[in-house]
């Protein structure tokens, strides 16, 4: 059965890539290296990884690598420190104005 990754970079320039892929050392090794020089880790680097996730169906780890490059900031430190749980307050509206916030 095939291995397969989602995983999270942190740029040189303090953002986040996230991506997919069957082999996370090659992966990684092309990141840093800028072969694709389109890429948006091209000009990044170096990047380093702070976060992988194995998935043993592809399409379970394309559809958590999108719902991840949905995610903000906040909800992507999070499960880069492991705090999985933290994930569904990140996910709240905290504008002042959120309909929540005005019920009386």
């Amino acid at each position: 059965m095939k291995t397969y990754y989602v995983y999270i970079l942190r740029c040189a320039d303090d953002s986040y890539y996230t991506g997919v892929t069957n082999d996370i050392e090659r992966r990684l090794a092309e990141h840093n290296s800028g072969t694709n020089l389109g890429s948006y880790t091209s000009t990044r680097r170096p990047v380093e990884m702070v976060f992988c996730h194995e998935f043993n169906d592809i399409r379970e780890a394309i559809a958590f690598e999108k719902q991840v490059k949905g995610w903000s900031r906040k909800k992507k430190e999070a499960i880069i420190v492991g705090r999985w749980d933290d994930l569904k307050a990140l996910a709240e509206c905290q504008n002042a104005t959120h309909y929540k916030r005005n019920r009386k």
